[in-house]
């Protein structure tokens, strides 16, 4: 796909420059505590669509307690719903189950999905693969509780933002490994590659909510060892085939650091003769699906990526 940028969405430019988001300091900059402090005060503001049901639950992970919160839309008669395992943005080091609340709502009730959503073990504390088993494991849980959860276990995937999203492609990775059928991967702005050297790397290298540096930040609190950066879990495209990988949903927007491995890893998947669906909104950013109230196409780009997830999940 053709991957050149617009001019950046005038509301966009306008949050940036005097909205919730103007004041953020660079990722790269701030300590991780700080960071996190930071985060959860930005993204855990929105509300989102109105659900069901949320219930937090415990599931028991590859390094003891790991919370999820379940999020039901209203059910069809039959009771079965496709479900999806959401893992949150944050470059593995960010992120809590409140500041991907809004995301989770809006995919349960547009898509009409069982939304598991993650709290998975965050880096520098508990680098890769921490985050990747935690995944796994959630993706478990769900199949395995698929009946007193309402999920239909034959459309059940996996999604994420940014980081989340790289988390979501290493486990349609896993999942391929292991023989798991997933039903889907949905792949938001996700983080893919560990080589920071891309055309969208060079020409967004200082753009506001993700530099270049606050990426090479992020790798270097996930990666205790270097090594790991050419490992496909931590960095799927550096997988040597995407065969037979799970059916995937891909956004991508022109003006974010991580715009060409996305477009580069949707390309590959169609390839590989993976069934892929990818959506690129060129005068967009990084993180555009939490700023919807704010960004009239933003809130399109929501509604079209979600439909797509709606008709690959039927």
């Amino acid at each position: 796909m053709d991957e050149r940028t617009a001019d950046l969405d005038p509301q966009l430019a306008a949050l940036l420059r005097e909205g919730r988001v103007a004041e953020v300091p660079p990722w790269h900059t701030m300590s991780v505590a700080g960071a996190r402090r930071v985060e959860d005060e930005v993204f855990s503001a929105g509300e989102g669509p109105a659900v069901a049901e949320t219930a937090d639950r415990h599931v028991d992970g590859p390094g003891g307690d790991l919370p999820v919160r379940v999020y039901w839309p209203e059910a069809p008669d039959d009771g079965r719903l496709p479900g999806l395992v959401f893992c949150h943005g944050g470059g593995w080091v960010l992120g809590t189950l409140d500041s991907a609340d809004d995301l989770c709502r809006a995919f349960a009730a547009r898509v009409g999905a069982v939304v598991v959503s993650v709290d998975y073990r965050l880096a520098p504390e508990h680098p890769f693969p921490a985050a990747v088993e935690d995944a796994w494991a959630a993706v478990a849980w769900a199949r395995e509780s698929a009946a007193s959860l309402g999920i239909d276990p034959d459309r059940l995937g996996v999604a994420g933002t940014s980081a989340g999203g790289g988390l979501a492609a290493a486990v349609g990775l896993r999942a391929r490994e292991r023989n798991v059928l997933l039903a889907a991967q949905v792949l938001c702005y996700p983080i893919l590659d560990s080589g920071l050297d891309t055309p969208s790397y060079r020409e967004h290298a200082d753009a506001a909510l993700l530099s270049r540096a606050d990426v090479a930040w992020f790798w270097e609190q996930y990666l205790a060892d270097p090594a790991d950066a050419d490992d496909p879990l931590a960095a799927p495209a550096r997988a040597g085939t995407l065969a037979d990988a799970p059916p995937a949903v891909v956004a991508t927007a022109g003006h974010d650091v991580l715009r060409s491995e996305g477009v580069a890893y949707a390309d590959r998947l169609r390839e590989c003769g993976v069934p892929t669906s990818h959506h690129h909104y060129p005068s967009l950013a990084h993180g555009f699906l939490s700023l919807t109230d704010e960004v009239d196409r933003a809130a399109a780009a929501m509604r079209e990526v979600t439909a797509a997830v709606r008709d690959i999940l039927e």
